[in-house]
């Protein structure tokens, strides 16, 4: 075992010129994120935009946008290990190491949105009180947890399989597999209920929230994994077939569609009838009392959706590969925008007492979250970078 880990750790630290300045350039960004945290730790949560009014931005963005990265996983563990498709078998396991760095890099945007790390001690038993179950919140860390250990032990142990030459007992981990197949659904699910859940703010208490997470989790994820494979596949000899990245995009095709159609009942619930609780969305789409700043970024999202809802359905423009990596890009971003300030803040925005607050992240933001990005990249390229070379025999147990 130790073996194993001191070999793959070597593998981490292996690589040509250009894999050696890529992860030098991922570790320059995260000292930058770590230092915009050592000026946050000093100074306090003031250097955010956020405020009493709006008390979730950026971080909190981005944290529900990973979560819905990690659960797309799935989509490589159903096909692979369900329906034995040895083609998506052969990259499952680059994808798990995907949602590890995804669920890594969802947990550290919390930590830092809570101002003072030392906060959660108060989840850890004995020390404080994690108020589970009836705490959402304390949901969210128990699903968040539960799934970054089962898309660690999964690949851990048939990593080792393969490192000791050997092929893995499917009944040893199926069932695992089966548990992490309805824990990705769940933790995306937990997160769209942590915040319907909050009865003051109308902008996030529909019932189709939980569909919605889901469904463009299921075209953000395949974008991401679209790019991602082929990255593999043009700068390594690891072997990613043609049709893998046509099933991802079969799907994100049809969740892409689904997410649409979400939006379209949405605003017309929102603006037929409009009341009160549709203050949140206007002020998203139109403004509300001069106050617009989030206009432009709603518009370009539903305008980049669009454009890659057209590029994907249309079969032949699908099959092109360089209108499909347009599509991923312009789909992912988004989904991002979507999903991320267009949704989080929005929800404070007017105050339960009627109060119209903006807010836009801060320097000291931008350049943490930078570093938390950067930080899941260089995650998940130390870990691709160790899969590969087990995979493909380059670390076996007794070679030198």
């Amino acid at each position: 075992m130790l073996a194993f880990i001191r070999d793959a750790l070597g593998a981490m630290a292996g690589g040509g010129r250009g894999y050696r300045l890529w992860v030098a350039c991922l570790a320059v960004l995260v000292l930058a994120g770590a230092g915009a945290y050592a000026v946050q730790l000093r100074e306090g949560l003031i250097v955010t935009g956020m405020s009493d009014q709006v008390s979730w931005g950026f971080y909190i963005a981005n944290f529900a946008f990973l979560v819905g990265i990690a659960a797309a996983a799935v989509l490589l563990v159903i096909p692979a290990y369900v329906f034995h498709r040895k083609d998506i078998k052969a990259v499952v396991l680059i994808g798990e190491g995907l949602a590890v760095a995804a669920v890594l890099s969802a947990m550290l945007f919390v930590v830092v949105d809570l101002g003072r790390p030392d906060r959660a001690l108060h989840l850890l038993p004995v020390i404080g009180r994690m108020h589970w179950p009836e705490s959402l919140l304390a949901w969210d860390v128990v699903v968040l947890t539960g799934y970054l250990l089962l898309n660690l032990a999964i690949p851990f142990y048939v990593h080792y399989c393969h490192y000791r030459g050997r092929e893995p007992h499917f009944r040893a981990y199926f069932p695992w597999v089966v548990l992490a197949m309805f824990w990705a659904i769940s933790i995306h699910t937990v997160t769209a209920f942590l915040f319907a859940a909050s009865s003051a703010r109308p902008f996030w208490s529909v019932s189709l929230l939980g569909p919605r997470f889901i469904a463009t989790a299921f075209v953000s994820g395949p974008a991401l994994i679209i790019l991602v494979l082929q990255a593999v596949r043009r700068f390594s000899r690891y072997p990613v077939a043609d049709t893998v990245i046509d099933t991802l995009a079969l799907i994100m095709t049809v969740a892409l569609q689904v997410s649409l159609f979400f939006v379209g009942v949405e605003l017309f619930t929102d603006f037929y009838n409009e009341g009160s609780h549709a203050a949140s969305i206007r002020y998203l789409y139109f403004g509300l009392e001069g106050a617009d700043s989030l206009v432009p970024w709603v518009w370009s999202a539903l305008a980049l959706l669009l454009v890659a809802v057209v590029i994907l359905t249309i079969n032949p423009l699908r099959r092109q590969r360089r209108l499909l990596n347009v599509a991923c890009v312009l789909a992912f971003v988004g989904i991002w925008i979507d999903k991320g300030m267009g949704f989080v803040v929005p929800g404070f925005i007017p105050t339960p007492l009627g109060e119209v607050f903006e807010y836009s992240p801060t320097a000291v933001e931008l350049t943490l979250a930078l570093g938390i990005w950067a930080f899941g990249a260089l995650v998940f390229t130390l870990l691709a970078r160790a899969s590969i070379a087990i995979e493909l025999g380059e670390v076996r147990a007794g070679a030198r």
